[in-house]
């Protein structure tokens, strides 16, 4: 899929957020997402000019940012990136529920190496097209609190952010931010209608956890 033309002042501090509908905002009432309250927090305490673009794509995978950082558009917007913000990995663990449904071991294993690939090709090729822009990675939370396995979904998606994180620190400037203990205790009330997407409140817990790492730089 090809990404539309963006154009951004030269002036300012230039954000870049990348990945699938979480940091789309799919689920916010105001249609902000955590992207929009960070920005809001950020103008509170800086004079500097900000300015986001966001290419995010609801529903992708890794998978599918391996194809989209290849685009010259992609490539110019991450080129000029002072900051880029990135979620991506539920749907690749996630399957749109299919997972879940039929839940094995073995192929959440093999779901995980082939992300991690994956994601080692994009971190790769970000860092190539900008070597400087701290990166900040937004973990997975566990939204399926309320089903029969929630306690081996838990294990997964640790285990997921653990190796995340790993991978995350071979980078330079690449800092992996953890959302997963901000949502687990009262995950259903910071979660939208299908009970998988963050509500207003969810992002902005979000917001605010990412926001000083943001404004400290990485």
């Amino acid at each position: 899929m090809d990404m539309p033309e963006v154009t951004a002042d030269e002036d300012g501090k230039h954000i870049l957020a990348i990945g699938d509908s979480l940091t789309r905002g799919f689920g916010d009432s105001k249609g902000q997402g955590y992207t929009g309250y960070l920005i809001e927090h950020l103008q509170e305490s800086s004079n500097d000019k900000i300015t986001l673009q966001n290419l995010a794509i609801s529903g992708s995978s890794t998978d599918q940012w391996l194809e989209q950082v290849k685009q010259k558009k992609v490539q110019r917007q991450v080129k000029r990136a002072d900051v880029i913000l990135i979620t991506i990995g539920a749907n690749d663990l996630f399957q749109e529920g299919k997972t879940i449904n039929n839940f094995n071991t073995q192929t959440v294993d093999e779901l995980r190496k082939q992300y991690l690939v994956n994601l080692q090709e994009i971190l790769t090729e970000l860092r190539t097209l900008n070597a400087q822009a701290p990166i900040f990675f937004i973990g997975l939370y566990n939204p399926l609190i309320d089903t029969n396995n929630a306690d081996l979904i838990t294990r997964v998606v640790r285990q997921w952010n653990y190796e995340t994180s790993l991978l995350l620190d071979k980078y330079h400037k690449t800092v992996f931010v953890p959302v997963f203990d901000l949502f687990q205790s009262n995950v259903n009330d910071y979660l939208y209608k299908d009970k998988f997407h963050p509500n207003t409140k969810g992002y902005k817990l979000i917001a605010k956890r990412i926001t000083p790492l943001v404004e400290k730089g990485a």
